[in-house]
């Protein structure tokens, strides 16, 4: 849909709402990606009797509630299950939809970590199977390579998993790791064995969770390093892999401005400086191209670890099911990030404790966990049907 049809039909039809331009156009009804969009174009063409966010957006047809009053409602009454949630907020059917349940299950998961027992019914099928689904109906592995960094022992089980298994496509990723194309549904528990062997993990590239965290090469080979990236870059992925989030997340380290990871149009990006780190908030580089704000400045390491899992928190407990962190951050503002988190020192500590608590339970490798039979049921084909 274009931009002049999209401002046709406001004129028209007399839409005041993202969801009249939904229900006439079918703009921002897929995705999501273009709301953004959308709503700058009302503003544009209605001026000031436009009300951005004046009515609450229901999170599906089930409900009148939106995201954020569910979520409230889910703390003060303190609901821990999917169908209690739906009995005591009055859901119209009786077992909800494909929007609602994955939304209910990330909330109740953000909500009592340790607690709730995830609902794998309640996740699209890349995160219950823990492999990207192709066109074709067989599956990519994209096996964990901390901050981009691999050996010689990983990438030789990587080949052997590939000639084993007579795995047709392998492909470097964007994100610095290794894409096994085209690995049969009921193949996927014996490849995570034999990778995991060599070390490798699963790299939840099909999960709203964190994906990678790209780096360059920093002080430590490049001449123009201001600092290791490479270490900083490791280190914040080990300390925020497995934390499930609205959407995904993609992070990145860069060695110097000349900015080589491209960490001004990540979700959290961190540039070195000689005086220390920048810490940039809200890049996006996919269907909408934003660059990042700059969040703050800090000195050490440890400081980068403590803002970034801050943050995360923030987003985890804040952000919408299914909204990255750039629209979330374009809603509340970067001054609201930066009050919680840069400003007031005791929330940005109290958030790193939630998160680091929420993680701990989360960082369990699901590839070991299928491949020692977990879930079997998953993966085992149905049987044939011969004439």
């Amino acid at each position: 849909m274009c931009k002049g049809k999209i401002v046709d039909a406001i004129a028209a039809k007399g839409l005041q709402s993202i969801e009249d331009v939904r229900a006439h156009t079918k703009a921002s009804a897929s995705c999501g990606s273009c709301t953004g969009l959308v709503e700058k174009l009302l503003k544009c063409t209605l001026g000031d009797t436009f009300q951005a966010g004046s009515s609450v957006k229901p999170v599906c047809g089930c409900t009148s509630y939106g995201h954020d009053e569910i979520r409230k409602l889910i703390r003060v009454k303190e609901m821990r299950t999917i169908p209690e949630v739906m009995q005591e907020l009055g859901w119209t059917s009786a077992n909800g939809c494909s929007k609602c349940r994955p939304a209910l299950n990330y909330y109740l998961l953000c909500e009592y970590p340790g607690e709730y027992r995830d609902d794998a019914q309640s996740r699209f099928v890349n995160e219950r199977v823990h492999a990207n689904i192709q066109k074709d109906g067989t599956f990519s592995v994209v096996p964990r390579m901390w901050g981009g960094m691999t050996s010689a022992a990983e990438l030789r089980a990587i080949a052997d998993v590939v000639d084993r298994y007579q795995i047709p496509s392998v492909k470097v990723t964007g994100g610095q790791r290794i894409d096994l194309l085209g690995v049969k549904k009921d193949q996927l528990p014996a490849v995570w064995a034999d990778l995991n062997k060599a070390g490798l993990v699963s790299g939840h590239a099909y999960g709203k969770a964190l994906r990678t965290v790209k780096t360059c090469v920093g002080s430590e080979w490049c001449r123009f390093g201001t600092q290791d990236s490479t270490a900083m870059g490791i280190a914040l992925e080990r300390a925020t892999w497995g934390a499930w989030t609205p959407h995904k997340v993609k992070m990145a380290v860069s060695g110097c401005p000349r900015n080589c990871a491209e960490a001004t149009v990540k979700d959290f990006g961190v540039v070195a400086v000689e005086s220390g780190w920048e810490l940039h908030v809200g890049g996006a580089a996919g269907m909408h191209v934003r660059a990042t704000d700059l969040l703050c400045k800090v000195v050490t390491a440890e400081e980068v670890l403590e803002y970034c899992c801050a943050f995360l928190q923030l987003y985890r407990e804040e952000g919408r099911y299914l909204e990255r962190p750039w629209p979330w951050i374009e809603r509340v503002g970067v001054a609201y990030l930066q009050r919680k988190i840069v400003e007031d020192a005791q929330s940005r500590r109290a958030l790193q404790a939630r998160f680091r608590h929420a993680v701990s339970f989360t960082q369990k490798d699901p590839w070991a966990e299928r491949a020692a039979g977990a879930e079997a049921h998953e993966f085992t084909p149905l049987a044939e049907v011969t004439a």
